[in-house]
């Protein structure tokens, strides 16, 4: 078994037990840094970093193979990766890039397993007259349009 294949094993075993988590990139270099990046439905706070980070470091052994580890959250701004962070941001707005170089800030309004739904409201000209109205806006797009997507924090 190679040590990615081990760390890969350890890390399923923990988040089988923390059903909430959800890995977002595992990442092992040649000097065997390992670099974990986890994702929650409701977060993902240092306990969780923690009790992830001891179940791998306490199984390998560093006699046989020195390492490093680096267990995270996934930052406020990074992209939406699976559709399982999209699912978790509905109601929230976010930012997307398709794959035809638009983009699109609206709020997610839903999302399955084969598409996003978004909403907003934009000024267009009136069909009849001068000046411009207000209209409601919606777009679904399928999972492979998104070349990305990043939640909005506003304050």
């Amino acid at each position: 078994m190679t040590f990615r294949n081990k760390v890969q094993e350890l890390l399923e075993v923990v988040l089988a037990e923390r059903e909430h988590l959800f890995l977002i990139d595992l990442s092992i270099n040649e000097a065997n840094k390992i670099s974990v990046v986890l994702d929650g439905d409701f977060g993902v706070n240092l306990q969780d970093c923690i009790d992830v980070s001891r179940a791998i470091e306490n199984n390998l052994d560093r006699e046989e193979l020195n390492f490093s580890l680096e267990v995270a959250s996934a930052g406020v701004s990074s992209p939406l990766k699976l559709v399982r962070q999209f699912k978790k941001n509905i109601g929230r707005t976010i930012k997307v890039k398709t794959t035809a170089s638009e983009e699109v800030e609206a709020k997610l309004t839903s999302a399955d397993d084969e598409k996003i739904t978004l909403e907003w409201q934009a000024r267009e000209p009136k069909k009849i007259g001068k000046g411009k109205e207000t209209v409601e806006k919606k777009l679904e797009l399928p999972y492979e349009n998104i070349k990305e997507a990043i939640v909005i924090i506003s304050f």
